[in-house]
């Protein structure tokens, strides 16, 4: 076998002496303070038998799309889902894509244009900035939910670029933070501006908003945005994404968002399943106050044992405890694991050096007794 290049042996090593090296791993059986699986709806049989008898009553059963949506593989389940997404966001449209990465690579590498200018929170997701960085247009980032900084760097961009479109993106809730931005004041800031604003709630759906509709709904915002991402892969428990907006947005993406264009469209199993999940969210909003409840348990219990200190402020399923330095972090996370709890370090080079920390993800099935034994574990390791 040809030999590895020697340039590409050097970073990895290098990763490695850095004790930063990333590896892949399966399931451990432990406790779960890790997943995305925010509802448990990736483990819930009732959504699989649902998905089943949709893909089982629609236009015939296929493994695979057999192609790319303009091709062969827009079968009627994606209009249908479409159509029902919109609906259930109370966006005019909805299109799919296969991941949020991809819709995110989709959307930015296409629809702003090469004389605009993107404003992005600097702790924006890799999936935004890739998509920004296919891109070509320009592209500045702000200070993270510092919206009076961003508003100075627009004024700045309008005096000196009075023909650009300008668009802003953000998250709900940020994903290595949990924390979320004003959403209320950005919105208002964007329109008085005349700018885009467009919001990745990926890490929202399903935990905040009327029947799992994200923040955005929550807030009743949802019409004074101009894209959304939605994404199915954490609370909802399957896989694939969507970008909400207005029609011409939708016709815009599908004809340049190459992410889209060129690329074999989501199997009707997944689509099936996506409708099966909202379907029983729209039904029972027990997993979601089940989720809700352990939030709030979670944050007393930081209280309690004098953690609050320690932890970024977060009101959303994803809680930080910053432990500084990639072999302290990934020691504390070793001996928790030891003591039966999933939860997982976040190392520089992912989150800036010094801001390392272990990241706890809860969900609507943890127990009171095991959210107050994993932080007093972690109280005694501090």
């Amino acid at each position: 076998m040809t030999e590895f290049p020697k340039k590409l042996m050097a970073k990895l090593s290098a990763r490695e002496a850095g004790n930063a090296l990333r590896k892949l791993s399966v399931p451990n059986g432990l406790v779960d303070f890790s997943s995305n699986d925010y509802l448990g709806f990736a483990r819930k049989r009732g959504i699989l038998e649902e998905a089943i008898r949709v893909m089982e009553t629609g236009n015939g059963v296929f493994n695979g799309a057999t192609g790319s949506r303009l091709l062969t593989g827009n079968k009627a389940l994606h209009v249908e889902l479409e159509s029902f997404l919109a609906d259930y966001f109370g966006n005019p449209a909805a299109l799919l894509f296969n991941s949020g990465y991809d819709a995110n690579i989709g959307f930015f590498s296409a629809v702003p244009q090469r004389t605009d200018v993107v404003f992005y929170d600097e702790l924006c997701h890799a999936s935004i900035r890739d998509g920004i960085a296919m891109g070509r247009a320009q592209s500045f980032k702000f200070r993270h939910n510092k919206l009076e900084h961003l508003s100075k760097q627009i004024d700045r961009v309008q005096q000196s670029k009075v023909d650009s479109d300008i668009y802003v993106v953000t998250e709900s809730v940020f994903s290595m933070d949990g924390d979320s931005p004003d959403l209320e004041a950005l919105v208002v800031l964007c329109e008085n501006k005349g700018v885009y604003l467009v919001l990745d709630e990926a890490h929202a759906i399903g935990v905040f908003g009327k029947k799992g509709t994200g923040l955005l709904n929550e807030l009743n915002l949802e019409d004074r945005v101009f894209a959304t991402v939605v994404t199915f892969g954490k609370a909802m428990g399957c896989h694939g994404a969507a970008v909400l907006g207005n029609e011409a947005l939708k016709r815009f993406l599908v004809n340049f968002a190459r992410s889209f264009i060129y690329t074999t469209a989501m199997p009707p199993h997944s689509l099936a399943t996506i409708q099966a999940a909202f379907e029983f969210l729209s039904s029972s909003q027990t997993e979601q106050q089940s989720l809700v409840e352990n939030i709030t348990f979670f944050k007393d219990q930081l209280r309690a044992l004098d953690l609050e200190a320690h932890f970024i402020p977060s009101n959303s399923a994803v809680h930080c405890c910053v432990v500084a330095g990639n072999e302290k972090v990934k020691a504390c996370a070793s001996q928790l694991q030891e003591k039966g709890f999933d939860v997982r370090p976040i190392m520089s080079p992912t989150v800036p050096q010094g801001k390392e920390r272990l990241r706890f993800c809860l969900h609507g099935f943890n127990t009171e007794k095991e959210i107050k034994e994993v932080l007093l574990a972690l109280s005694k390791l501090l």
